[in-house]
């Protein structure tokens, strides 16, 4: 039984990842170290909480002694490493707590990993790091072209540039040590349990509250955007099928304005839930500063070596989330209001 060592899996995508791993496979055990900031909600994985090949740790990827106990304890194979702060806004007002967890953080989980799985002879067969990157560590594109994992990193957010930072550190440990790593970069993902920080859910919160839809400068920035189980099945193939060392794009080949994302919530809940749901609701705001026009993904390096394409055609794959939010109001509402935190706070304070 191999066992993997998910980080950040009470996030959005790394619930997804988890909750579709112990799906396909029976003979895995997932560890999910996560430390629960405003982000992570273990309601993403309620319904594989009595799964006796799961195991939930509070914890933070920083703290060198827990990282090493759960080696010891569980014998790790596998790291994939979700556990990362993301939002591109958040990160220009405190970049010093991005640095902190994604490239500190970072070191912690390598280090940890080299010291269990290196002998004298090399690394111990079947073992790899997964970091979970992002297509804004390759900066910006114009109206023409594709990011290639050759691309030169070219960040322009704390963010970004906290991502770029880890990615870099993630490929020394394999051109120094050859470590066995892979790294992903993903365009957009979106999907069921997503945080409303993040554009669509806010945008669906948004509407149903009649509140105020922000938009970014003049709405036209591109950005592509992915389905989060295909993101998963992606991670799962380079997981089993990746070449060591090397970098694989994940995109879903969904480009999309931030306008016509706007425009195409507000006229589904237009027609499915209030006529009142209108376009009086949008507001152009000052642009984010540092905000880059063009994001989008060449996947051929994954299709043509592993096999993967996207799978959810985006107007199946909006509707369905849009669908899922609005038959989980008490999740959405939970979640803003910090209810979850303040529960799974006091369980743990209290264990």
């Amino acid at each position: 039984m191999k066992t993997y060592l998910v980080t950040g899996g009470a996030g959005f995508i790394g619930s997804s990842f988890i909750i579709y791993m112990l799906n396909k496979y029976s003979d895995i055990r997932i560890i999910n170290l996560d430390k629960l900031t405003y982000a992570g909600n273990l309601e993403n994985l309620k319904g594989i909480d009595s799964n006796p090949n799961y195991t939930f740790i509070q914890g933070d990827i920083c703290n060198k002694e827990l990282v090493e106990e759960l080696f010891k304890k569980y014998d790790i194979d596998y790291i994939v490493n979700f556990a990362a702060e993301s939002h591109v806004d958040r990160s220009i007002r405190e970049p010093e707590v991005f640095v902190n967890t994604n490239v500190l953080g970072t070191i912690t989980l390598l280090n940890t990993a080299k010291k269990f799985w290196e002998t004298e002879r090399g690394f111990k067969e079947e073992k790899k790091y997964i970091q979970i990157s992002t297509d804004e560590v390759y900066g910006s594109l114009g109206q023409t072209g594709f990011f290639g994992e050759t691309t030169p990193i070219n960040p322009h957010s704390p963010y970004s540039a906290s991502k770029a930072s880890a990615d870099l550190i993630v490929k020394a440990y394999f051109d120094t040590y050859k470590m066995p790593i892979n790294i992903t970069r993903c365009s957009n993902n979106y999907g069921p349990y997503q945080f409303p920080e993040k554009l669509i859910p806010l945008l669906i919160n948004n509407c149903l509250n009649y509140k105020e839809l922000p938009v970014y400068g003049d709405g036209l920035n591109i950005r592509d955007w992915l389905y989060v189980e295909d993101h998963c099945k992606a991670i799962d193939l380079v997981i089993n099928k990746g070449k060591m060392g090397q970098v694989y794009n994940i995109g879903g080949h969904n480009e999309k304005t931030n306008i016509e994302i706007v425009n195409i919530i507000i006229k589904y809940l237009n027609e499915n839930v209030d006529e009142k749901i209108t376009k009086s609701l949008i507001k152009y705001v000052e642009d984010r500063k540092g905000h880059d026009r063009r994001y989008a993904i060449n996947t051929n390096k994954i299709k043509n070596e592993l096999g993967w394409y996207p799978e959810t055609n985006f107007e199946v794959g909006i509707k369905n989330t849009i669908e899922w939010y609005l038959d989980n109001p008490k999740w959405m509402y939970n979640v803003t209001s910090g209810e979850y935190q303040n529960y799974y706070k006091n369980m743990y304070e209290n264990k």
